[in-house]
């Protein structure tokens, strides 16, 4: 099975304004993710521009199959 990172997080804009989500689940390669890194993906993923400080909370790995397709399975579409 995969791993996947369940997870809180709020994300604090440098013009104003926030996004929060609650127990919001991603596909990680490995068996951990650090929370900078998660924090990068999660801005990264989300196209987010003008980020300012981004916190994770309640971070937990599980053992969940994929969600996404892999880009060795997106190839071959």
């Amino acid at each position: 099975m995969d791993k996947r990172v369940q997870f809180d997080f709020e994300i604090e804009f440098s013009n104003g304004g926030g996004l929060q989500g609650q127990e919001f689940r991603l596909d990680i390669e490995g068996d951990d993710i650090s929370d900078e890194d998660l924090a990068k993906y999660i801005v990264e993923d989300m196209r987010l521009l003008m980020v300012g400080e981004v916190r994770i909370f309640n971070k937990k790995i599980i053992t969940e199959k994929h969600k996404r397709k892999s880009v060795e399975d997106n190839a071959g579409q």
